[in-house]
């Protein structure tokens, strides 16, 4: 006899459930993990009542004042592994909060870490969906393998981000009006005093519901005396340590009422490479053209996604070495990545002189955008097969 399609709804959630249960069952007797303190099952009531409850309900959030700041979410999913066994733990929901970190760990004192960041889009229907998570797992699993550390599968990843998701589902804004921003950690938080990998690693996920990461024009600087990354570096991974030694130029270029920086290659200084957060493309005529990726630039998802898309559009895309002297007649620039998307340059500023770009509705970079955010939002059928549902 055919089961109703209520009644099939049902057993997916008791098999659910039972599955989430019996990870939480087997996971509470492992002391590495009791140092995430809050009550799992309380949070597992939480959970089960927000996403099973066939209602969408939405968190107590002035959506159209979203900027990219984090605003505290419900649940954080946290998953284990001890060196040696190369496997992470099955994971678990728990509230989101502080974590414990022994003064030694790997982490804190030799930054060995990696972060991902995607995120999660609210269709027109309610549905949610993710853009590549896969890639995400890829790349993270690319750079854990350059900083000697386990990673989870990517079947552990993807499932890792579905659950965050869905146990923040309230925190997931309404269609076109911002994104749930998903942060995967890759962590040593075992003890280590000497310059070795850490005996311990920790992966968590958590979430928080974003807006735009620029509201205003982008008006980029060159900056030609600090380099981001050098050949043999760790340039080409998302690793922790990478960020900060850019602060200074960043908070700089900032006071002097710049919204980026743009890095050139360490070692000839003449070819532009990628901005704090984010890689870079230029337009002349027909031709789109990008910083090629060989071990400084960080290969972003979004980069990629761009250039399949102008490559179907019919543009001519290049992936080579781009001299700054190249920004001087491009007719457009834009900048891409999860945070910001896709936007649009007004101008870049170098050693004194401003070039200005053609901004507006009819350039290639709103066009392109249309389509990435068409595609990640399900305006658009997303052939290229980009999309994940989350349910």
């Amino acid at each position: 006899m055919a089961l109703s399609r209520q009644a099939m709804f049902s057993l997916n959630i008791c098999a659910r459930n039972l599955n989430q249960l019996s990870r939480i069952e087997s996971l509470q007797s492992k002391p590495k993990l009791r140092s995430y303190s809050r009550p799992v099952t309380t949070a597992l009531e939480n959970y089960e009542s927000s996403i099973y409850s066939g209602k969408t309900e939405y968190a107590n959030v002035n959506w159209d004042e979203l900027g990219f700041a984090l605003t505290k979410t419900d649940y954080m999913y946290v998953m284990n592994c001890s060196k040696g066994e190369e496997i992470f733990s099955e994971g678990i929901l728990t509230r989101f909060g502080n974590i414990e970190l022994c003064p030694s760990s790997g982490i804190l004192n030799y930054g060995q870490g990696l972060f991902e960041g995607l995120k999660a889009y609210r269709k027109e229907d309610e549905g949610i969906l993710l853009f590549r998570p896969e890639e995400n797992a890829l790349r993270m699993k690319m750079g854990a393998d350059r900083m000697c550390m386990p990673s989870p599968t990517v079947e552990q990843f993807i499932d890792a981000v579905k659950m965050t998701v869905l146990a923040n589902k309230r925190w997931v804004p309404p269609h076109g009006r911002g994104a749930l921003y998903i942060r995967p950690l890759l962590m040593g938080t075992g003890p280590n005093l000497g310059v070795k990998p850490a005996s311990e690693y920790t992966f968590l996920t958590y979430a928080s519901p974003v807006g735009n990461y620029h509201k205003s024009p982008m008006n980029l600087v060159v900056e030609d005396k600090v380099c981001r990354a050098t050949p043999g570096g760790t340039g080409g991974v998302k690793a922790v340590p990478n960020y900060s030694p850019i602060y200074k130029a960043l908070t700089q270029a900032k006071a002097k009422g710049f919204t980026e920086v743009l890095f050139l290659d360490a070692l000839t200084g003449r070819n532009i490479e990628e901005g704090s957060a984010c890689n870079i493309f230029i337009l002349k005529g027909n031709v789109i053209s990008t910083p090629t990726v060989h071990g400084t630039i960080l290969p972003g998802i979004t980069r990629k996604s761009v250039i399949e898309i102008a490559s179907t559009l019919g543009y001519q895309v290049e992936e080579r070495n781009v001299p700054i002297e190249e920004v001087f007649d491009a007719e457009e620039v834009f900048c891409t990545g999860t945070a910001m998307v896709l936007k649009s340059v007004v101008s870049i500023t170098y050693q004194g002189k401003r070039i200005e770009y053609k901004m507006g509705e009819e350039t290639v970079a709103q066009k392109l955008h249309a389509t990435l955010t068409g595609i990640q939002t399900g305006l658009i059928e997303d052939k290229m097969g980009w999309t994940v549902e989350v349910d």
